[in-house]
C-alpha cells in the first residue's frame, strides 16, 4: 500500500475512534504537571518520579496509612478513583520514558540541527556512525540502566507499584531501552511481568529523517522473540517513505488512536502503565490528554495521571496531510542558525536514502 494511501486511512480511523475518548491530566500529583517546574533541569531519580509529598483523600479509608510510603498511598488514591467512577470513566498512570541517547542524537549534536534537518538525516550514516532506525550509543546504554537502577530502588525503598502493562515503540533504540530498563528487576510479588507490546503507533514522529524509518517485523522479533507484537503489524515500515513527514495536528490523532487501544482494553485495576517511546511521540501524548509542554531528555521519564472518558458521538471523519520536505543533495554551506544548500545542489523532496 502506498503511503498516500495508508495514511490517508490510518487518520480517518484515528479520528473515529478518537472522538469517543475524551483525555485530561488530573493535576496536584506530579512536579512535572506545575508550571514552576523547568523541563530542562528536571531530574526524575532526585525527584521520586517528580510525585509531590502530600496528603490523598484515600488516606483516611486505608488502614495504617501512616506506614506506608507516599508511592504506596498515592497507588492506594488512583485505586479509589478507579473504584468510585462510573464505567465509561477510567484512571491510568502512564509512565513515559523516553529512549536513551541514540546515534542520531549524537549526528546532530555533532552536525548541528539546521544541518542535520536538511541533509545529513537523510542519509543512512557517514561511515563512522550508522543512523537508520538509530541504536543506543554507549551513553545511551547507561542511561538506560540508570533507569533500571531507580526502578529497582524505588521498588526497594517507596515499594512503588511497579507497571501492569508494558508499551513499547518498535524503533530499535527504543526496544533496546526498554530492555536495559525493565530487565532483571527484583520485581515485587504479584506484580505483572516485563513483557511488553510492540505498538506501531506508539513510534517517533513520521519524518523523512532515516532515522524514523524502522526495520521489518522478523528484524524486531529476531531482537526480542519473547515479547508481543501487536495484531496487524506489518512486515515493511508501509508509515515512512523519505518524501513526506508527519503534521503535528495528524500524528496527535495517531497518538490518540494508541491511547485508545491502552484505555478501556483491561481491567480498571491494571492503571499503572510504561510506554516506552520518544521524544516527539512523548510530546504528542501530553498534547492529547492535555498536559502542559514538557521536553524529556534522553533516558528521562516522566508519570502522568490521565483521565479517560467515554463520551457519545463521533466526529466527522478528516484527513489531515503530510507535510513535502525539501533537503539538500549535498552537505549545506550554513549550519549554525540556518541551512543554506550549496548553489550547486538544489534542494530536493526525493530520498538520498533507503534508511537501511
Amino acid at each position: 500500500m502506498k503511503l498516500s494511501t495508508l495514511s490517508s486511512a490510518l487518520v480517518g480511523l484515528a479520528v473515529a475512534q478518537a472522538s469517543t475518548i475524551k483525555y485530561s491530566v488530573v493535576p496536584g500529583y506530579f512536579l512535572q504537571d506545575e508550571q514552576s517546574t523547568d523541563p530542562t533541569t528536571f531530574d526524575y531519580t532526585a525527584e521520586n518520579f517528580g510525585l509531590i509529598s502530600r496528603a490523598y483523600p484515600a488516606d483516611k479509608k486505608t488502614k495504617k496509612y501512616k506506614s506506608l510510603t507516599q508511592w504506596e498511598r498515592f497507588y492506594n488514591q488512583v485505586a479509589q478513583l478507579n473504584d468510585h467512577s462510573p464505567p465509561h470513566v477510567e484512571y491510568k498512570v502512564l509512565f513515559l520514558g523516553r529512549h536513551g541517547e541514540g546515534y542520531h542524537n549524537a549526528a546532530e549534536s555533532y552536525y548541528g540541527t539546521p544541518a542535520w534537518n536538511c541533509y545529513w538525516s537523510e542519509l543512512s550514516g557517514n561511515g563512522t556512525s550508522t543512523w537508520a532506525d538509530a541504536a543506543l550509543t554507549p551513553e545511551g546504554t547507561s542511561q538506560a540502566l540508570k533507569a533500571n537502577a531507580f526502578w529497582q530502588k524505588e521498588i526497594n525503598e517507596q515499594r512503588i507499584h511497579t507497571p501492569d502493562l508494558y508499551y513499547v515503540s518498535p524503533m530499535t533504540r527504543t526496544l533496546q531501552t526498554a530492555n536495559l530498563t525493565f530487565t532483571g528487576l527484583d520485581l515485587p510479588k504479584h506484580s505483572a511481568s516485563f513483557k511488553p507490546t510492540i505498538k506501531e503507533l506508539f513510534r517517533e514522529s513520521i519524518s523523512v529523517h532515516t532515522c524514523d524509518h524502522r526495520r521489518t517485523r522478523n528484524y524486531i522479533h529476531s531482537l526480542f522473540p519473547h515479547w508481543r507484537i501487536e495484531l496487524g503489524f506489518s512486515e515493511e515500515d508501509e508509515l515512512w517513505n523519505g518524501v513526506t513527514g508527519e503534521s503535528s495536528g495528524a500524528q496527535d490523532i495517531r497518538s490518540a488512536q494508541a491511547l485508545g487501544d491502552v484505555f478501556f482494553s483491561s481491567s480498571k485495576k491494571k492503571s499503572f502503565v510504561s510506554i516506552t517511546s520518544h521524544s516527539g511521540e512523548i510530546s504528542s501524548i501530553l498534547r492529547v490528554v492535555g498536559h502542559r509542554t514538557f521536553k524529556l531528555n534522553t533516558g528521562s521519564v516522566i508519570p502522568v495521571l490521565v483521565k479517560a472518558e467515554r463520551v457519545q458521538g463521533k466526529a466527522p471523519v478528516t484527513s489531515v496531510p503530510w507535510d513535502l520536505t525539501p533537503h539538500c543533495t549535498e552537505p549545506p554551506v550554513a549550519s549554525v542558525t540556518a541551512c543554506v544548500c550549496p548553489s550547486s545542489a538544489v534542494p530536493v523532496t526525493t530520498p538520498l536514502a533507503t534508511g537501511f
